[in-house]
């Protein structure tokens, strides 16, 4: 199934080139108070929101897919938790290039470990990506996104498949300085998810998908999630073994080589097998 979350917040149902509303099957949510869950409340109660959109389905109102605005699929994701490096030819055109690097050691993924990315940077497809330090390079990273569906620590990658709830085409936006990472790729829009989640049951291989992006029509990304260095299951052992992970956590797996500049005016076209495309306008912050 593909969830999205479109227009002022609405659940929808993407069948084509259309999106069904059953915005009313988020009834069945628990009511909450504060404190409030560390969770994404749609994640955490999945199972029983998808029986309803099930019973929903056959009568669900419809509106043509180009006509609503994305938003991100997750919509209170606790943390967004993100691998560095994680292909062979992007760190060696990491260490290559001084505009990537700025004089920042680059390491091996196994090495430096993950880093985190904030959630208010968090977008959908529909909104656009805002350019911020303009001066600089601005950069696109299309990355397979995992969407945690069980909570877990210290998870044995022989149990990682079972705590993923599904699939999102990502982009890890970047500003290039001498700055930490976490910090360059946590501005304002910098974390893109869409265009919709596609559930774990419908990416019968998620360690084989092809992907590509495009700027402007111009091929810059393409690449197979067998190339990763470190694999979904082994990303998630690695990153639980640090700490908790939670339903509606989301983990942007890496980006392969080809990572370029993008300017205001731009337009990013992002394709991942079994997923789907997703296309984001770049502006000026």
């Amino acid at each position: 199934m593909r969830l999205c979350r479109f227009n002022s917040d609405r659940l929808g149902v993407v069948e084509g080139d259309r999106v069904f509303d059953v915005t009313e099957a988020l009834r069945i949510l628990p009511s909450v108070s504060y404190p409030l869950p560390r969770v994404d409340p749609l994640i955490a109660n999945l199972d029983r929101v998808i029986v309803r959109i099930k019973q929903l389905l056959p009568a669900a109102s419809s509106h043509a897919l180009g006509e609503v605005r994305l938003l991100s699929p997750i919509a209170n994701p606790g943390k967004l938790v993100a691998a560095p490096v994680n292909y062979r030819k992007h760190l060696d055109e990491a260490r290559a290039d001084a505009e990537i690097h700025h004089d920042n050691q680059v390491g091996e993924i196994q090495r430096v470990g993950l880093f985190l990315k904030a959630a208010s940077s968090l977008i959908g497809a529909g909104q656009a990506v805002a350019l911020r330090h303009a001066d600089r390079r601005n950069d696109h990273e299309i990355e397979l996104a995992v969407v945690i569906g069980k909570a877990g620590s210290r998870i044995l990658r022989k149990d990682a498949w079972g705590h993923i709830a599904g699939y999102c085409i990502g982009l890890d936006m970047t500003v290039r300085g001498p700055e930490e990472r976490s910090m360059r790729k946590s501005i304002d829009t910098y974390s893109v998810l869409g265009p919709w989640m596609v559930t774990a049951d419908e990416i019968a291989n998620p360690g084989q998908l092809d992907f590509w992006l495009t700027v402007n029509g111009e091929l810059r990304q393409k690449a197979n999630t067998r190339d990763l260095v470190i694999g979904i299951p082994e990303l998630i052992e690695f990153a639980s073994a640090f700490y908790t992970l939670h339903e509606g956590d989301v983990l942007f797996t890496g980006t392969p080589e080809g990572v370029g500049p993008v300017k205001p005016g731009d337009v990013i076209m992002a394709h991942i097998e079994g997923v789907g495309t997703m296309r984001v306008d770049v502006k000026a912050g």
